[in-house]
């Protein structure tokens, strides 16, 4: 099977499309690409099924479902300001004070067909701004709008967690279960890696039933077992469905993001 990042797959695109279509840099970061535009389709495939009414139910976040799509599709934006700034040299913050909040307010707000709009043209922009950059800029520098100093190739993983998950957010029949296995794993350890940086590292041992080998948290302790997807999906905070824990009682996790 071919995946969005295989080379042979991407040279017959090449041939197909001639020598006039863009392509990302020999540098890029073509896994964490892949994942990005591979979670953005399962997101827009998540938002189709929903009727144009079922826009106002909640979602998994506390937000509804507009508020939530509104998030997905400014998040986009934002990181294609930080695109930009590694691209001409011009620093974009990723957000302008109380602007992301703000967004999301008045994203909510828009019409259905303008809001779905917003997923696929800021999806499409931020791709063109990836495309664009050369392989010295994919190692340029920008601040997360969390004060984070990191390579703006980083900005693809950020992309990736955000349309993945959030597509289970919209509690539409997502599941962590449709999410490639190398995907679990990476997201696996950059909950473990954020608990480390936060000092917020629990006591706990994962043991995924479908995979061998367990993962020890901090200094252990309780057992929690369940399919990777199942534990992924509990240590991103999205509850703790179909694992089984010593004791019965799965224990409360720190914060993620």
């Amino acid at each position: 099977m071919t995946t969005p990042y295989d080379e042979a797959a991407l040279q017959e695109l090449r041939e197909r499309q001639g020598s006039g279509a863009r392509y990302d840099a020999e540098e890029a970061p073509k896994q964490e690409l892949g994942w990005a535009r591979s979670g953005t389709a399962y997101f827009l495939r998540k938002l189709r099924e929903l009727t144009d009414d079922e826009l106002d139910g909640p979602s998994l976040l506390g937000w509804t479902r507009r508020e939530l799509i509104a998030h997905v599709g400014y998040n986009a934006r934002a990181l294609t300001r930080l695109t930009e700034w590694a691209r001409t040299g011009v620093e974009t913050p990723m957000y302008a004070p109380g602007q992301r909040d703000a967004e999301i307010e008045l994203g909510a707000t828009l019409p259905p067909v303008a809001l779905r709009h917003l997923i696929d043209h800021s999806a499409v922009h931020l791709n063109v701004e990836w495309r664009d950059l050369t392989d010295e800029q994919w190692d340029h520098e920008v601040v997360t709008a969390q004060g984070r100093t990191v390579p703006v190739r980083e900005t693809a993983w950020m992309r990736t967690r955000e349309v993945w998950i959030h597509a289970v957010d919209l509690d539409n029949h997502g599941s962590y279960r449709d999410f490639p296995p190398e995907l679990l794993d990476r997201l696996s350890g950059d909950v473990l890696a954020v608990w480390d940086r936060k000092g917020t590292t629990p006591d706990v041992v994962l043991d995924p039933t479908d995979r061998p080998g367990q993962t020890v948290v901090g200094a252990g302790g309780r057992r929690v077992a369940g399919a990777q997807a199942d534990l992924v999906r509990w240590v991103t905070g999205r509850g703790a469905l179909r694992l089984d824990a010593e004791g019965d009682q799965v224990p409360e996790l720190p914060p993620w993001l």
